[in-house]
């Protein structure tokens, strides 16, 4: 894995593990950033002004916990449960998403969230 970035969304504090990949670089390039997540399902995403080419990690199957770039809205995501694209209990993305990274620890304090979240993401 590549670095580790804090993010702060509300009053709480999470760290992350970004990949060592090209899309992870660029985002870790452009912090500290500040945006509003909306929530679908068990997944946050919002528009973060980056513009990420999908690449050959795109999928629409991820784990909980990962945060991926949504490429149709320049979008970055937390995952953290099924989305209303899911067949089962793991997040499904809308289409393919690049995989940046994880959350380290539990993403539960997630689920607390309301539809609509402010959020930081800093180097630690």
């Amino acid at each position: 894995m590549g670095s580790t970035i804090s993010i702060k969304i509300q009053n709480q504090s999470f760290s992350a593990e970004l990949n060592d990949s090209t899309a992870a670089s660029s985002l870790l390039n452009a912090l500290p950033l500040k945006l509003r997540m909306s929530r679908w399902g068990e997944e946050f995403y919002g528009d973060c002004g980056l513009a990420i080419a999908k690449d050959a990690s795109a999928r629409e199957l991820l784990e909980a916990g990962e945060i991926a770039y949504w490429p149709p809205g320049s979008a970055l995501c937390f995952f953290f449960g099924p989305t209303p694209a899911s067949t089962d209990e793991r997040p499904r993305a809308a289409s393919p998403v690049v995989p940046l990274g994880k959350f380290i620890g539990g993403v539960e304090a997630l689920k607390s969230f309301g539809s609509s979240i402010e959020v930081e993401l800093y180097r630690e």
